[in-house]
């Protein structure tokens, strides 16, 4: 098994990420890729650096040295608020949803950044998430976790990416939502070939919706290869505290 993949057919590559906070070095040298249409799940325990690479690629932490090409544009030269408008949708850990405002203002606030203009809320995200449709008028922050998370992934739908990344989606979720919110990722990715890459520790949600897996340990990517990788082997070697 490789630590390394190659950047045919990548819809995201990383090329030597280097990445400090303070004094402490973060990411080392990471290479890797995000092949176009795929579900690349990125693993590894607390604290290996797996936020970090996601914070980077949105340019909401800034890489010392290295790449982060999308197709082919180096995202560390452009400003973060960039990504939305080039259909990257992102839904960071702890969700970020506005908890004053209403989930129709919520989801109102990504038409802003597609291209070309929407004037309404795609229904089919009420297709995928029934929930938010009779929750319209309601606070955000009145929501449960679960309808949070939908809400946040919904919201990030709007822009009507090519790209989504989630940050351990289904962290403090209860069960059902978070089986639901697996069969509308495998939805997008099987059907509609939405490019997702995910940070998540579960492993059978991760066998179930991944096709591939990218392993950080102590902030250098230590495996890649297809989501078969994910043996008990690997998981005690890497992913086990």
């Amino acid at each position: 098994m490789s630590n390394r993949c190659t950047s045919a057919n990548s819809m995201l590559e990383i090329q030597g990420l280097n990445q400090f906070y303070g004094g402490s070095h973060t990411l080392w040298d990471v290479d890797m890729t995000v092949p176009t249409g795929s579900c690349t799940c990125l693993m590894g325990r607390n604290g290996m650096g797996k936020t970090t690479l996601l914070r980077c690629i949105m340019g909401v932490a800034s890489g010392s040295s290295g790449k982060v090409l999308y197709e082919g544009r180096n995202l560390l030269t452009l400003p973060p608020e960039d990504r939305a408008h080039m259909r990257i949708g992102f839904v960071p850990q702890g969700r970020e949803i506005f908890s004053q405002l209403t989930v129709e203002e919520n989801l109102r606030i990504g038409l802003a950044a597609h291209k070309p203009k929407l004037r309404a809320i795609p229904e089919h995200l009420f297709d995928m998430f029934p929930v938010l449709r009779t929750m319209l008028r309601r606070r955000g922050g009145d929501l449960s976790g679960g309808q949070q998370q939908q809400l946040a992934i919904a919201r990030a739908l709007v822009l009507d990416p090519q790209l989504l990344i989630l940050d351990e989606p289904t962290e403090g979720i209860q069960p059902n939502i978070v089986a639901a919110i697996g069969d509308v990722i495998q939805k997008l990715n099987r059907e509609t070939k939405l490019t997702v890459l995910l940070v998540e520790q579960k492993l059978p949600f991760a066998r179930r919706v991944a096709t591939h897996l990218r392993v950080l340990d102590k902030g250098r990517l230590v495996v890649s290869g297809e989501i078969a990788a994910l043996t008990d082997e690997l998981v005690r070697a890497h992913l086990t505290v």
